[in-house]
């Protein structure tokens, strides 16, 4: 903010509102087109794309959250409002598999309980009362013996397990088909570690700290930023940068409960399975196992 307000002779206050009101205007115009809402075909397109470029069937998306740094308003009365703000708020985002944003939600603080920052999302609310326009339940590609099967979100071990979201397996001393599972969810997965990487080497506001009153709106516009210009060529050197920098966005370590429902587990055994038969396995999977 400062050299930028340096080379256009302004306020520094003045350069930071009109950067604030840059990225409102940026969420109101450039969000319907570049974050819109999902739509059965959407999420049809989500998941083919996964399967064609990842192996991962049936799959909407990779979901995870990140910490943003905060502070309490430069000018804030209250001098218990500085001391008691919360460091952090969590950006809860879902990743499609050429690492473009697809739903992003910003403003839980670091601070809240484990069980309520993916339970209180709208992501959350809308897939657990099956209003999101998800697609009917689907066999899984060339194994009908084994079937129908959901369609899932991706996410780690920081997020509870649904028959929408899959977890991996616990523990370390997993069977060939439970660890063929942790690898082909990791593997699909990484393309949100990716989008986080792109936004945060492109946008690196976000690895400092930032008002608490304006980081919403800031967030949400650099991932419309982000998804308008997104491409190849850049993606690969931006992670190539962040990879040297060694600077990352901190992940959050829990959103979720640990305990899992019946139909959670099968839906999970059930590509488990999959992934162990000859149509859901890789070439060179023997290898890995």
């Amino acid at each position: 903010m400062a050299s930028l307000a340096s080379s256009y002779r302004l306020g520094c206050a003045t350069v930071r509102e009109s950067v604030h009101m840059l990225c409102g205007a940026i969420e109101k115009v450039m969000k319907e087109q570049l974050l819109p809402a999902p739509t059965e075909g959407g999420w049809k397109e989500v998941a083919q794309r996964f399967w064609d470029k990842w192996n991962f069937p049936n799959c909407l998306g990779a979901l995870g959250g990140r910490h943003v740094a905060i502070q309490a308003p430069p000018n804030s009365d209250s001098r218990a409002l500085k001391d008691k703000a919360p460091s952090s708020v969590v950006v809860l985002a879902l990743v499609d598999a050429d690492c473009r944003f697809r739903c992003v939600q910003v403003g839980d603080f670091g601070r809240a309980s484990d069980g309520g920052v993916f339970a209180g999302s709208e992501l959350g609310v809308g897939m657990a009362d099956g209003n999101l326009n998800v697609p009917s339940d689907r066999a899984l590609p060339g194994a009908p013996h084994l079937g129908e099967a959901p369609f899932v979100m991706v996410a780690d071990a920081a997020l509870p397990l649904k028959t929408y979201l899959m977890r991996p397996y616990p523990g370390q001393h997993l069977s060939p088909a439970k660890r063929t599972f942790n690898y082909r969810l990791w593997r699909a997965r990484r393309v949100l570690d990716n989008a986080f990487a792109i936004l945060s080497t492109r946008w690196r506001i976000l690895l400092r700290r930032t008002v608490l009153h304006n980081s919403d709106t800031l967030v949400v516009a650099t991932c419309i930023l982000h998804n308008f210009l997104l491409a190849p060529d850049d993606n690969q050197r931006l992670l190539d940068e962040n990879e040297e920098s060694g600077q990352n966005m901190e992940p959050v370590k829990s959103m979720g409960g640990n305990r899992a429902s019946r139909a959670a587990c099968n839906v999970r055994d059930t590509l488990s399975s999959f992934f162990m038969s000859d149509e859901g396995s890789l070439p060179w999977q023997s290898k890995m196992i």
